[in-house]
């Protein structure tokens, strides 16, 4: 924990590597500890249960704590190492380390601040020269993606712990899992931030048509991630359990109105950030999971989503965007 905290996030590009390698060193030896109490499940292994989970290198399957920390730390392991040299911007990189950071605790039971006692051992290693850049940025694309798995499925269980206080009156556990939960949220847009520190171009030739037919049985959509899905039921469970407008709650329950608020505007911002991350990768062009009869393009669509969730969550933070609630509450009554 203390090496994740300690990444000069924004200091010049040789020092940053330097803290990153010893921090992805830090990872190695606290996967390879956890390896010691019980192997890695071999995911290769298991059956795909989507065309997402066979592209990513995702697989789902029942796991003991202790394998479940393993195979989150070495996506941490794996990302480090990565971002070792991915020219991901400071303020992203700060805020996948406390997405990571986060993971680490909840997964280990680790507590924030301490390291566990796992430090790198001796000299870190530089990083290996045997692979091209167009390998390494294939591969970035899917640790970036695998990054953004587990923290969509550490705040999906973050969010369903919080409104399980909520449902019993435990307002100061509730409130310590929505800042978990809020942590994770913001590091949403910062690892497809770190996925996408590819080429544009280098995307469109060489990665963009085999996430669609006929390289794969349909087109690939971040709606097929059932991460996703658990983490958008968590959250409307959550606002199910606690839907009063900002003012009510706030007049009732401050610190809780803040700490939804919180992660709320965390949401819209991902949308916000998904927006003009898919301009600069695709620009005008339609998505690969659109219908033929669709009349919008990627950034469209994803910026309809980003309205809608914007006006439902209008009434619920501070400075909610009624603008928007406005126009959509007045489209559904035309």
């Amino acid at each position: 924990m203390r090496v994740l905290a300690g990444v000069a996030t924004h200091a010049g590009p040789v020092e940053r590597a330097l803290a990153l390698r010893h921090t992805a060193s830090a990872a190695g030896a606290l996967a390879a500890a956890l390896s010691d109490q019980a192997p890695a499940v071999v995911g290769e292994a298991l059956p795909a249960e989507s065309t997402s989970q066979s592209f990513f290198r995702v697989r789902e399957e029942e796991l003991s704590d202790q394998q479940a920390a393993l195979h989150g730390v070495l996506v941490i392991h794996r990302a480090l190492e990565d971002l070792c040299d991915a020219p991901l911007s400071g303020g992203d990189l700060a805020l996948e380390l406390a997405g990571m950071r986060q993971a680490v605790v909840d997964l280990t039971g680790a507590t924030p601040g301490t390291d566990r006692g796992f430090d790198p051992a001796g000299a870190v290693p530089e990083p290996g020269t045997g692979a091209s850049l167009e390998e390494v940025w294939s591969a970035r694309w899917l640790i970036g993606h695998q990054v953004h798995v587990l923290f969509n499925v550490c705040a999906a269980v973050a969010v369903a712990d919080a409104a399980g206080h909520l449902r019993h009156g435990e307002s100061d556990a509730a409130l310590e899992r929505l800042a978990d939960a809020t942590a994770y949220v913001r590091g949403f847009p910062a690892a497809m931030n770190h996925a996408s520190t590819i080429p544009a171009d280098h995307y469109m030739a060489a990665i963009r048509h085999t996430m669609a037919p006929p390289s794969v049985d349909i087109p690939l959509s971040g709606r097929q991630h059932r991460g996703y899905k658990l983490f958008r039921a968590a959250m409307r469970d959550l606002l199910s359990v606690v839907s009063d407008t900002y003012e009510h709650l706030a007049a009732r329950a401050p610190e809780l109105a803040e700490a939804r608020g919180a992660l709320l505007e965390a949401d819209i911002v991902d949308a916000e950030r998904h927006v003009t991350l898919a301009y600069s990768m695709v620009h005008l062009d339609r998505s690969i999971a659109q219908k033929p009869e669709g009349p919008d393009n990627a950034v469209a669509e994803l910026r309809l989503m980003r309205h809608r969730r914007a006006a439902q969550y209008a009434s619920l933070i501070r400075f909610g965007d009624h603008y928007i609630a406005d126009a959509v509450a007045g489209l559904r009554h035309s």
